[in-house]
């Protein structure tokens, strides 16, 4: 068969060395060996008996017979070592397609059988290419290995090993400028981890620890090699972001809504540093959305931690293939475990493979951004910590959505029903249930946090405030939703509806509220309101979280009964915008009521005793940074306002009056009456230490109750995880447990406390009602 013209035009042979040359194909069959033979007899233009060896690089099983490995071995120094390979392309139609059935059957359109290949030079010559990766001479090889290798006796006799997986590599890096950076993806991860100096050191320090043998220790740690490392490839990543597209494309807009310049700003990160891009979550179809646009936009693949339970049959296959990294969810108690996982990261971020999780490590089940785990970011620190990383950066990433399907089995779920464990059966029930219009998704990249280096694994404070400063910087970049503004909007005055014309007010007024402030808002907030009602709000009546009355002379619209749950939700994914205001609104009322007190220190009082009490709720800046910024925003509303209470004819009426909208109640409602209910349950079980678990449970029966009372307005004040964080606040007070006499009257205290600001609320709401009205 005749070269092709592009092999015709290409010599593998090096120009400027006139040493040895010793070639490696990268063959999988006969056929490929031929051609890559042929080629090199085309250009051997001086006669010379090539040397080579061939061996099929692309087994991610790379097996060097004793032989090929003598005749590597046996190489001088001044040899030069060339690998070559055919690169296949899949078809144009191909490659617009994806990945179809017949891939499935017939193999990868990248690494055809023989015969598929012959017909492709055939008719088709323009798809093979014939590659030469960048040479290197066997000195320079073997000083590399050396090095990595720490001088060990048994790694030397794997020299040749090593020459053919960077033979691997270098050729891989060749075919990538080709079909594209997506592409690029680790090889032979465990063999490298097992040769590399600091494995080999770290296995014997585990075997000493563990009073164990070095060669039993070594055997487990390749059975969890064999659990935890990812085995990514060209066409399981085409799969992969085609399965990506078909599940977000049943319920959302084909186009990810993402800045293209934040696009290029990450690129070149993830190009030039050690990069973790850590992402909110609050849908399972959240893991699909950052591998969506990086794949689209070319970047190298990410690498994706995943909790066991997801790796079940058909899942756990595909994205074992794709970059998914299964982790147990508790190995706290095995040190090999542990040695291996910091290994397998530290081993990526130094070849620099970015990888990506939730930093909340579960869904959010109330919308608002969920307190960071630090399990995985600790594992990850500590491997940059060993390996001596620098200039680490953190980049979180917002992914939020119009309307999300999971939050009815949220709202479930929070009212006390018990979660379905994950199975394929459940995964395909659930893929199905997407199949209704949601809106769009949108992606926002936010600021990273650099390290220049990683803190000592032992600073528990340092992780938390990288944590922190992770999860300050993901709210930033957090969208306002139209759904969630109009759920704001509404929850602020249910039971009432809103006319049209309110609605469009209210809307307007809370969009030039987030202008001024430079909040990002999807563009259907950024058009004209009352033309733009028909979009996202018709979404939300066809899936019954708003109702519509249009019989009456004006069309009026109210959150359906019985969704205030799901309604809050959305409302809860944009109230951290709004927490600075609502606590200048509710210190403001207070101090209106207090006589012969300095004002000044009144309000400041009241401000940090309302962040204590919402401090399981959401992330606040620094102290003295947050006064300053509850200082500007107040400001905003009424200028030199603190200079201004210290003159006695200036009273809280005036500021709460030029305070527009008020947002106290729309934003703090929920979690008041939600403490409400854990204080008064506090008191009833009065001489009782309280455990969590039963104290929840306890919690829902009364919330409940309390909601058919009426003592309580919303069913989304019902909530475990509101419990489970009004339980933390008696933690951190001290009072989950009866440890004198005074706890009793110290519970009364706060429930009075809460009750105090619930009144204050009512009040707030009042007054913004009678805004809107006017």
């Amino acid at each position: 068969m005749a070269l092709t013209q592009q092999a015709a035009e290409t010599n593998p042979w090096p120009s400027a060395h006139n040493g040895p040359v010793f070639f490696i194909m990268d063959a999988r069959n006969r056929f490929e060996r031929r051609q890559l033979l042929e080629w090199l007899s085309y250009h051997n233009t001086q006669g010379r008996t090539p040397e080579y060896c061939a061996l099929v690089l692309m087994d991610k099983q790379l097996v060097v017979k004793t032989e090929i490995a003598d005749s590597i071995q046996a190489q001088s120094d001044d040899t030069l070592v060339v690998p070559i390979r055919i690169a296949w392309r899949p078809s144009a139609k191909a490659i617009a397609s994806g990945p179809r059935l017949r891939d499935l059957v017939f193999g990868d359109p990248r690494r055809p059988r023989a015969a598929r290949g012959k017909r492709i030079l055939r008719n088709k010559p323009q798809r093979a290419t014939f590659l030469t990766g960048q040479p290197d001479t066997v000195a320079n090889l073997r000083e590399r290995f050396i090095k990595l290798a720490d001088h060990d006796p048994d790694a030397q006799a794997a020299f040749a090993e090593f020459v053919a997986r960077q033979a691997a590599l270098v050729l891989d890096i060749a075919e990538r400028k080709q079909q594209g950076g997506r592409y690029k993806v680790p090889r032979f991860i465990a063999a490298n981890l097992r040769n590399r100096r600091r494995f080999k050191q770290s296995l014997r320090e585990v075997a000493a620890e563990t009073g164990r043998s070095i060669s039993s220790t070594a055997r487990e740690a390749e059975t969890y090699m064999k659990e935890m490392i990812s085995n990514p490839s060209t066409f399981w990543l085409d799969f992969y972001a085609k399965f990506n597209q078909y599940c977000l494309g049943l319920a959302y807009e084909d186009d990810v809504v993402v800045s293209q310049t934040e696009i290029e700003t990450l690129r070149a990160q993830v190009r030039d540093h050690p990069s973790i891009l850590l992402w909110t979550h609050k849908t399972y179809l959240d893991g699909m959305v950052v591998p969506k646009v990086l794949y689209e936009n070319d970047f190298p693949m990410p690498h994706m931690f995943g909790g066991a339970n997801l790796s079940f049959a058909g899942l756990g296959f595909l994205l074992r293939r794709a970059g998914g990294i299964f982790i147990r969810r508790s190995f706290q108690d095995n040190p090999v475990y542990k040695m291996v996982l910091r290994q397998y990261i530290g081993y990526l971020m130094e070849k620099r493979f970015p990888m990506n999780w939730s930093f909340e490590g579960t869904r959010s089940r109330v919308g608002k951004l969920m307190p960071p785990r630090y399990g995985l970011l600790k594992y990850v620190l500590e491997a940059c910590h060993a390996t001596d990383a620098k200039n680490i950066h953190i980049t979180p990433v917002s992914i939020s959505y119009d309307l999300i399907r999971d939050v009815e089995e949220y709202a479930t779920e929070q009212a006390g029903r018990v979660k379905k464990a994950e199975s394929l059966m459940w995964f395909i029930g659930y893929v199905k249930s997407l199949a209704r219009p949601m809106g769009r998704v949108y992606m926002n990249v936010g600021k990273p946090v650099v390290l220049e280096s990683a803190p000592d694994p032992d600073d528990k404070l340092a992780l938390a405030k990288i944590a922190f400063e992770v999860a300050v910087e993901a709210n930033k970049v957090t969208p306002i939703t139209f759904p969630a503004l109009i759920s704001l909007c509404l929850l602020g005055v249910a039971p009432r509806a809103l006319t049209e014309a309110e609605v469009v007010k209210e809307l307007e007024t809370l969009v030039t509220w987030a202008h001024q402030r430079q909040i990002f808002m999807s563009d259907d907030l950024q058009k004209d309101i009352s033309s733009n009602l028909e979009g996202v709000l018709g979404l939300m009546i066809s899936e019954r979280i708003i109702t519509r009355y249009d019989a009456g002379p004006e069309t009026v619209y109210g959150i359906e009964q019985n969704q205030h749950p799901i309604a809050s939700y959305y409302r809860n994914s944009i109230i951290h915008f709004f927490v600075h205001q609502a606590i200048i609104e509710l210190a403001i009322m207070k101090i209106r009521e207090l006589s012969g007190t300095d004002a000044v220190t009144a309000f400041w009082h009241e401000v940090e005793s309302l962040r204590d009490t919402f401090k399981f709720e959401f992330f606040y800046s620094p102290t003295e940074l947050f006064r300053a910024e509850i200082e500007d925003e107040l400001n905003r509303h009424f200028p030199d306002a603190l200079n201004q209470l210290e003159r006695a004819h200036i009273q809280g009426d005036d500021i709460l009056r030029a305070i527009k909208p008020l947002v106290a109640h729309q934003t703090l409602l929920i979690f008041t009456e939600a403490y409400s209910v854990v204080a008064d349950l506090a008191c009833q079980l009065n001489e009782q230490d309280l455990d969590s678990k039963a104290f929840t449970e306890q919690a829902l029966k009364l919330g409940r109750q309390a909601y058919l009372q009426r003592r309580i307005s919303s069913e989304s004040s019902i909530a475990k995880l509101l419990f489970q964080n009004g339980y933390q606040l008696l933690e951190h007070k001290g009072l989950h447990q009866h440890t004198s006499s005074e706890t009793g009257e110290q519970r009364r205290t706060l429930a009075i406390q809460i009750r105090d600001i619930l009144r204050r609320l009512e009040a707030i709401k009042a007054m913004a009602l009678t805004q809107t009205l006017q």
